[in-house]
């Protein structure tokens, strides 16, 4: 196999990854919206014994959203370093610093 066909399974491999990603980001975001609703139709003042409960309650919920959103992240970062290798990559075969996005492309920048 050579290196192009290698880059371009990577890029095939990112893309498949992308897709069931926002597959995922959309069951998630139909199962808050049912979770949200049974939330404001049944969680009130008197669904909890003491005020803590009340508030540990949603608590425990958004740390697992938040967990969940750091995993996509930390995903989206490693595929982010895939991609970068081979935009650098294709840079360098090239033969130039202009890349195929032109000069004004700058990798350094995607990570912040």
């Amino acid at each position: 196999m050579s290196r192009e066909q290698a880059f371009l399974h990577m890029l095939d491999a990112a893309s498949k990854i992308q897709w069931n990603i926002a597959m995922i980001l959309e069951a998630k975001a139909v199962e808050a919206e049912k979770v949200r609703n049974w939330a404001l139709n049944h969680l009130n003042a008197d669904a909890f014994l003491t005020h803590d409960h009340q508030l540990n309650e949603p608590l425990q919920i958004h740390g697992q959203i938040v967990e969940l959103l750091e995993g996509l992240t930390k995903l989206e970062n490693g595929l982010c370093s895939n991609l970068k290798a081979v935009l650098i990559q294709e840079e360098n075969d090239l033969g130039g610093d202009d890349g195929m996005f032109g000069s004004g492309f700058d990798l350094g920048d995607m990570g912040k």
